[in-house]
């Protein structure tokens, strides 16, 4: 009987120790310093044309593609994005080469800027290129931020005639990490 009345004793001294703990006076300046820096991944383009649809005679061809991108009209992204890093991967299976220019345009089609990938003939084995990452800060940035469309110009190269029996494919994959900053 004497425990329990001592154990009693003890959690009322302990509760009334509990009542009188530490604080300190709140800084709500501190919302001012808040800075949040999210980094985003997304799918950025990718087609996959197979080679009896690349028919030509032998000669300079070219296969185009444009493709609406409206990611800048959101005024909130528009400002907080400070980087941007475009990853570009192409496998080729036809034994042909090309040339695929990624061609930024603006509200008038206008090309902001063009970005090149030679793409080598296939040759019996693997051919996956996984080309340098492409970064767009500052002045680059701005360029990129008035696009609206992005268009894909695929040129075939010289060599023997693609025609509707040749067989093989032409794949781009592409990404976007996209840097914000949130103040």
């Amino acid at each position: 009987m004497r425990s329990r009345s001592i154990s009693k004793i003890f959690s009322i001294f302990f509760s009334v120790f509990l009542l009188f703990s530490c604080s300190s006076e709140l800084d709500f300046d501190q919302v001012n310093d808040f800075k949040l820096e999210p980094v985003l991944v997304a799918n950025l383009a990718y087609f996959d044309i197979l080679a009896n649809k690349l028919v030509d005679d032998g000669g300079t061809n070219i296969y185009p593609d444009v493709r609406d991108f409206d990611i800048f009209k959101d005024k909130f992204f528009n400002e907080r994005l400070k980087k941007a890093e475009f990853d570009f991967e192409v496998e080729n299976n036809i034994n042909r080469s090309f040339i695929i220019n990624m061609i930024l345009l603006n509200a008038e089609n206008q090309p902001l800027q063009t970005i090149s990938f030679a793409v080598p003939s296939y040759k019996g084995t693997p051919n996956v290129i996984k080309y340098p990452t492409e970064v767009f800060e500052n002045t680059r940035l701005d360029l990129l931020k008035q696009t609206q469309r992005i268009g894909f110009v695929v040129i075939i190269t010289a060599g023997p005639p693609l025609n509707s029996e040749s067989l093989g494919n032409l794949k781009l994959r592409s990404s976007a990490t996209a840097y914000l900053v949130i103040e």
